[in-house]
């Protein structure tokens, strides 16, 4: 399986590559690094809707040079694992629970066989809502658990009991595999930079345009079953007692100025854990490690202190 690079992103040194086949048939990419330095475990990540494992190659280096194995794989349907519609433009799932099954087979033949202890998650906004419903399944596999705008639920109009009606009448009338309403081809970042909802840093939201234009790598608008299936599993956020049901540690950011996440609705959910904090960041956007550097600063300031084996919490 190849890793794409290019001039303002280039490969991590060291990576192996391949893909894992899912029990429904559908192949998923993914790609483990060793630390530049003494082993002190490993990060599994996990990205959002519509991004790829290119995307993270700085944090990935990151990672990397606080002496921490990363292994990171693409979710189905995107970046260079099965698109699973005759259009690979449109971001597609039938259930989050499909999600489940591609981390249980990550995890199961790729990290846990290859990457050294211990393990610890770290997963961006769609990413993040999986990873949460994992541990409130039992799931075990990670000592400490790190979320960048977890996807807990949307801001605005997306967000209003309405868009959840029409998500869910749409699939229901057979929509399921059409774009949302309003929904294109094109990816987010095809906008221009002025009034973007990813990110502050010009020099970082150019590189995501340039990786999103990839063959193959970008995604669109999702589809009326993908925004349906999204809301059924936050809808369980909703629910007071659900965050008081987690037991594994857990570090969580917002960000002050994200148009996609909810930050009240984050802010909501972790006030309620019994083995997590939250912290939001004043004015960043909602792709926390893609932002600029005195946000970014904040970002891995909070995660060495939180993680065993990175520099502060040493």
């Amino acid at each position: 399986m190849t890793l794409y690079s290019i001039p303002v992103n280039p490969v991590p040194e060291g990576a192996v590559a391949g893909h894992i086949v899912t029990p429904d048939g559908l192949k998923l990419r993914y790609a483990r690094w060793n630390p530049t330095g003494p082993r002190r475990g490993t990060v599994c990540l996990f990205s959002g809707r519509t991004e790829m494992i290119e995307k993270y190659f700085e944090v990935i280096r990151e990672l990397r040079e606080r002496g921490l194995a990363v292994a990171a794989m693409d979710w189905r349907g995107q970046g260079g694992s099965d698109r699973l519609l005759e259009d690979p433009r449109k971001g597609h799932v039938r259930s989050f629970d499909d999600y489940q099954t591609d981390l249980e087979v990550f995890m199961r033949e790729i990290v846990l066989p290859d990457c050294p202890a211990p393990i610890f998650g770290l997963a961006h906004s769609m990413g993040g809502t999986i990873l949460l419903e994992a541990i409130h399944l039992g799931r075990r596999w990670f000592d400490r658990l790190v979320l960048s705008s977890p996807m807990i639920d949307l801001v605005g109009p997306a967000g209003r009991p309405a868009a959840r009606a029409i998500a869910k009448i749409g699939t229901l009338l057979g929509f399921g595999k059409s774009y949302i309403l309003g929904g294109r081809p094109a990816a987010i970042s095809s906008r221009p930079f002025t009034g973007n909802p990813l990110t502050s840093d010009p020099v970082r939201y150019e590189r995501i345009r340039a990786l999103e234009e990839l063959p193959g790598l970008g995604l669109g608008s999702p589809t009326f079953g993908w925004i349906n299936a999204a809301f059924r599993t936050m809808e369980r956020f909703s629910d007071p007692l659900y965050p008081t049901t987690l037991r594994q540690p857990l570090l969580i950011f917002a960000a002050g100025e994200d148009p996609i996440a909810s930050t009240t609705a984050t802010e909501r959910f972790s006030v309620r854990l019994r083995a997590g904090s939250h912290l939001i960041i004043p004015g960043a956007k909602h792709e926390i490690m893609m932002e600029r550097d005195i946000v970014r600063e904040q970002f891995w300031a909070a995660f060495d202190a939180f993680v065993p084996g990175s520099p502060l919490y040493r």
